[in-house]
């Protein structure tokens, strides 16, 4: 088969070893499209290694076929589907246990559907899972704009969460209000503590930029408030304010997705199945496509993806089946 691979500061297209046969619950999937995180920038840098076991290749959510079962796989050859991955979608094949497969939703097709594993999983298990989201609680998104922060602002407006979004631009920030945040602040006119605060605080913050945001969202961040650490766009080290954090009873948590072994990511895909699906086939929710390159161009991908110029998700066409 061919996939994507890092060679030296540069991504090729090139014949690669077929996965092995699917063992016990896992499936091989024909993969149709892929979707770009920033987390296999990260990754082709060398900062964010694949877990133990995983494929080296880049590449955390498909859409696809089935095109073989392991002996103990409920799935069928034939059946369309989108994939949560370790690692591995940059490719043309790829094995993956199918407690990490959800069906396509009704009236979804394969290209909208490899936008949603990685994003809606994320977005779904730290505002109500690790979050523990309350009714009517109160949410700041940074990066809201992004794939993972478009799909949390659909999700806050359809479960009654108000929202505020940060952004990196006037551009930005009207697509997330048409999406459902309620307010939004411009990264680019300074901090956004004094808007936060007369807009009521903030009970949850699901932050992926870490580093000098870290004071800022302390400041915003009501009484028995979680923040949510899902990235380090910002740097690794800050400064915590212990004073802050006891007397308000505020909680810092950190959350990653990938490392998580599949029967915890079959938790998460269940809940989605249960909550998000019936959503997307109403209409009510939906996957948001910013911009898609054949898999050869992937280069061109990624440097969109780094200049931080996307809206939505950025897929890579693979087979191209719709």
């Amino acid at each position: 088969m061919h996939a994507i691979i890092v060679d030296g500061d540069r991504l090729t297209w090139q014949e690669t070893p077929t996965p092995p046969a699917p063992q016990g619950r896992e499936v091989r999937l024909g993969v149709a499209w892929a979707g770009v995180n920033r987390a296999d920038l990260m990754q082709r840098a060398g900062h964010y290694p694949p877990p133990p076991g995983a494929s080296e290749l880049l590449g955390l959510e498909v859409s696809g076929r089935v095109l073989e079962a392991g002996p103990e796989a409920r799935l069928r050859p034939g059946e369309r589907v989108c994939a949560l991955l370790a690692g591995g979608g940059y490719a043309e094949q790829v094995v993956v246990d199918e407690r990490q497969v959800l069906p396509l939703p009704e009236g979804i097709a394969l290209r909208e559907a490899a936008a949603l594993p990685e994003v809606f999983a994320t977005a779904w298990l730290n505002l109500f899972m690790e979050g523990q989201l309350r009714p009517g609680e109160r949410v700041l998104l940074h990066a809201a704009a992004s794939g993972v922060g478009t799909a949390a602002i659909q999700l806050c407006r359809a479960f009654g969460q108000p929202c505020f979004a940060t952004a990196g631009s006037a551009a930005k920030l009207a697509a997330c209000r048409e999406l459902g945040a309620d307010a939004g602040w411009n990264r680019h006119d300074g901090s956004f503590v004094n808007a936060v605060k007369a807009w009521g605080g903030a009970d949850l913050i699901l932050d992926p930029v870490g580093g000098r945001y870290l004071a800022d969202n302390q400041r915003v961040l009501n009484a028995d408030g979680r923040l949510v650490l899902i990235g380090l766009m910002g740097g690794r080290r800050a400064e915590l304010d212990l004073g802050r954090l006891l007397m308000k009873r505020q909680r810092l948590l950190g959350s990653t997705l990938r490392a998580r072994p599949p029967e915890a990511k079959g938790e998460i895909l269940a809940a989605l199945h249960a909550h998000v699906w019936p959503r997307l086939t109403s209409g009510e929710l939906r996957p948001l496509v910013d911009r898609t390159w054949p898999i050869a161009e992937a280069e061109a991908a990624h440097a969109h993806v780094q200049a931080d110029a996307n809206i939505g998700k950025v897929l890579l066409e693979v087979s191209g089946e719709g």
